[in-house]
């Protein structure tokens, strides 16, 4: 039987993506622990926990280019022996900055993967379907890995030291550096010119500013300092747009963004973030602090969040064999939305019912925007430039994140607090502040704490319905007026064999 080359590069892929993700989620159910043995503050935490999210979002741009500028597979396998020695020396961290300083260089490591395994795929698969299917394999896998992290994170903890959370992804690694010179293709532009150092400062600052004060609005009282440092990484990105739209070769090239369906994907998957991170958020503290189940459970009894999405990826493909692919993700979104709707629903004895019915519809309806809308995006330039594009899906997903968590958190929390008359800020103060009263009256707080964070929880399903449904009318008012003709090969195999000398 003739073995695939393709195919078995794409399976070489699939394992770090799959690990890594794994990797991301399982260091929450761990960071506890690890925290007590190391001694680290609540500031250090927050930066173990968040300082491998923060350099990846704002990396992302700039690896995504360079990988177009010195070939996708040099960087990849670059950036996964980074990963392999960072994650050994993240394992055994003697204290909190050991520990922070390698969770942020994980981050400039894992920068690369996400844009260069995307591009690899692009080359490596020419044909439209072909391309459509290994894209889906790779959100599934990615989707699916942050799904059971935590309970990977569950099963080394019983078993092992905290350290064995960063070590799991290492054999992984290994294998990418070893097998990947040899299973994987090279692709790189012979005329993409030298990175523009102003433009990767102005990028790294606008996004990592940007993020840093998002995240900080959710969870801080006093609101002015993120709010000033979000408003200057919003006038950075401004200065660093107009920048690019000036330079002959940018660094992130947005004239792409005149494509109206390209335009379409990109705001859908920052706002489909926004809706599932936001969700995510209140669906994790309801399981926990009103039905009461442990963090352990609480995360087993979520992950059907990341396995629906997981399967809406596998089936994306067949849809588009069936419809065009803006009906199939708008189709998808409309089933978001229902999701979001049945998560307004949950209450009383069917309440676990319906969160996790909801959770699954809501997850599952994404499935093709991630599957489909992330292939359209890397599809719509030639390979050697497909990190560039690669990193404009993956940016969108790491601010839609962000963002999620501080709008739709904020959102929540006003609705929480309307909820309680301004008696308590949060569900969980309410319920530290339970333990030292007396009995009826902690039973009288934490009753009024969990009606009203149950009410906060459908507002925000309700608000995830309405972005969801937004944005299918928006895939479909901006879709093609005709569905678009498969790529002619014979001209890609030879803009293929006009780049560099070094490709494959």
């Amino acid at each position: 039987m003739r073995i695939d080359r393709a195919w078995l590069g794409a399976a070489l892929l699939m394992l770090p993506t799959f690990l890594v993700a794994m990797d991301t989620t399982a260091l929450l159910l761990a960071l506890p622990r690890l925290s007590a043995d190391l001694g680290a503050t609540g500031v250090q935490q927050l930066w173990i926990s968040d300082g491998y999210g923060f350099l990846v979002a704002g990396m992302v741009i700039t690896m995504g280019t360079l990988a177009d500028r010195i070939g996708h597979r040099r960087l990849l396998v670059a950036g996964a022996a980074a990963f392999a020695v960072l994650s050994a020396v993240a394992a055994f961290a003697a204290d909190p900055l050991t520990l922070i300083v390698a969770r942020a260089l994980l981050g400039v490591a894992g920068a690369t993967l996400a844009p260069a395994t995307l591009a690899l795929i692009t080359g490596m698969f020419r044909d439209e379907r072909r391309r459509g299917k290994a894209i889906a394999i790779w959100a599934a896998c990615q989707f699916t890995g942050g799904a059971l992290g935590p309970v990977l994170a569950g099963f080394l903890l019983q078993h092992f030291w905290w350290g064995s959370i960063f070590l799991a992804a290492v054999p992984a690694m290994v294998l990418l550096v070893l097998a990947g010179p040899v299973l994987l293709p090279e692709f790189r532009g012979d005329r993409a010119g030298r990175l523009d150092p102003v433009s990767v400062g102005s990028s790294l600052a606008a996004v990592l500013l940007m993020v840093y004060g998002v995240k900080q609005l959710a969870i801080e009282d006093a609101r002015a300092v993120p709010a000033a440092v979000l408003v200057v990484g919003a006038a950075i990105g401004v200065l660093f747009v107009r920048r690019q739209l000036r330079l002959e070769t940018p660094l992130l090239d947005l004239r792409l963004l005149r494509n109206r369906p390209f335009t379409a994907v990109i705001v859908a998957l920052v706002f489909a973030g926004i809706a599932m991170a936001g969700t995510g958020l209140l669906v994790t503290q309801y399981l926990q602090d009103v039905l009461g189940f442990s963090p352990f459970a609480s995360a087993m009894l979520f992950a059907p969040m990341g396995l629906g999405v997981a399967a809406g990826t596998m089936t994306a493909p067949a849809l588009a064999r069936r419809t065009e692919p803006a009906l199939a993700i708008a189709g998808g979104l409309a089933v978001s939305a229902l999701g979001g709707l049945l998560l307004a629903a949950a209450d009383g004895e069917h309440a676990l019912p319906l969160v996790m019915t909801g959770i699954t519809v809501l997850a599952l309806g994404t499935g093709p925007l991630f599957a489909l809308g992330t292939g359209l995006v890397v599809g719509s330039v030639p390979p050697e430039r497909a990190g560039s594009a690669a990193s404009m899906s993956e940016t969108g997903n790491y601010l839609g994140g962000s963002l999620g968590f501080a709008l739709l958190g904020a959102a929540a929390a006003a609705v929480y607090r309307s909820r309680t008359d301004g008696t308590s800020d949060s569900l969980a103060g309410a319920v530290a502040a339970a333990r030292h009263l007396p009995a009826d009256q902690s039973a009288e707080l934490l009753h009024t704490a969990r009606a009203a964070f149950t009410t906060a929880l459908h507002a925000t399903g309700v608000m995830a319905a309405a972005i969801f449904a937004g944005l299918a009318v928006l895939v479909l008012a901006m879709r093609p007026a005709t569905r678009p003709a498969l790529p002619d090969h014979a001209a890609v195999e030879d803009r293929s064999r006009s780049a560099s000398p070094g490709r494959r």
